[in-house]
């Protein structure tokens, strides 16, 4: 480093730790040697504080990503939409099974008396006796049902019996409904037709079963609608979600008179309890869709059995009120 001293009369010039007179041409004069040296030494200098600087730089980058990092957590927590979580924190349901996570059911066991201790000896939990059982009986065939030592013919003392589950996929089937229609044969004055039979939902495409499996599949089983149309495709039914939908939102028109009257019942009881959650609504008119709603729960203390869910878009005493 070069400085300039003008302390006194003489004005002199200070480079590398060698001070210089201005006033004096001659000692500004140098050899090619010292030039080399310094010149070398000025290098290795410059260097050095290059391999710092770089360190520096590297360092305050990282310390960079580090704050960016935790400031986007924090807007996200305080400002993102929570209709799912963030992906950090939300573990692969498809890896990580809850099949995966257990062992096997536990086998019942049954005692074998020995002479010298009791063992237990697993056996398998047999199946429940209501459940409709085909039976299929495997035979020898007649040339094998003779005695090897006297010819003489077997007679069956007994069976062997094994159980299997077995289940049948879904069967759609259509119910063809045709109304016969009557006419006068002397005038054509008079037609008549064969009324049409009762239907749940007016001009709808399922039948009560139908729609019992869809609503039990959705709110019992959890198994959304889009799922359950693909289901149905795999079988023969061209039925689109959208359908299913539409179907789900009119049975809850058809059944509020079934709903009133296990409330005007609920209201009889000695005791009721209640919960409250909350829930997420999407597409509700004048509210975002990040904002809470709540669902209420009612249950009856004693028979008859009621379980009744109220949507409230908040949580207040009003909402108590009307349902108690």
């Amino acid at each position: 480093m070069a400085r300039c001293s003008t302390n006194g009369p003489v004005k002199k010039y200070l480079h590398h730790d060698r001070e210089y007179d201005l006033l004096n041409p001659m000692s500004m004069h140098t050899t090619p040697s010292e030039e080399n040296t310094s010149t070398a030494e000025l290098l290795v200098q410059l260097q050095a504080h290059n391999a710092a600087l770089q360190q520096e730089l590297k360092r305050t980058q990282l310390e960079r990503d580090h704050y960016k990092l935790q400031l986007s957590v924090r807007i996200r927590a305080l400002y993102a939409a929570r209709s799912e979580a963030r992906a950090t924190h939300q573990r692969d349901l498809f890896f990580n099974e809850a099949e995966a996570q257990v062992t096997a059911a536990p086998a019942t066991t049954k005692t074998v008396h020995v002479s010298a201790h009791a063992k237990k000896k697993p056996g398998r939990k047999p199946l429940d006796a209501l459940l409709p059982r085909e039976i299929i009986r495997h035979e020898l065939p007649e040339a094998q049902r003779v005695c090897a030592h006297d010819g003489s013919v077997l007679t069956e003392i007994g069976v062997e019996v094994s159980e299997q589950l077995d289940i049948t996929p879904a069967i759609l089937s259509v119910v063809r409904h045709e109304r016969v229609k009557y006419a006068c044969p002397c005038c054509d004055n008079t037609i008549k037709t064969a009324p049409a039979p009762k239907k749940l939902i007016d001009k709808g495409l399922l039948t009560e079963n139908a729609l019992a499996w869809v609503v039990t599949s959705k709110y019992q089983d959890a198994l959304p609608l889009y799922r359950q149309a693909t289901l149905l495709n795999r079988f023969g039914g061209d039925i689109v979600r959208h359908t299913l939908a539409n179907n789900i939102v009119q049975l809850g028109g058809a059944v509020q008179p079934l709903i009133n009257r296990l409330r005007d019942t609920l209201g009889d009881a000695d005791l009721i309890y209640g919960d409250e959650t909350t829930l997420q609504v999407l597409k509700e008119n004048g509210r975002r869709a990040q904002q809470k709603s709540y669902l209420w729960v009612q249950c009856s203390g004693s028979d008859p059995p009621i379980r009744l869910f109220t949507y409230a878009p908040l949580h207040n005493a009003a909402t108590a009120r009307d349902l108690y």
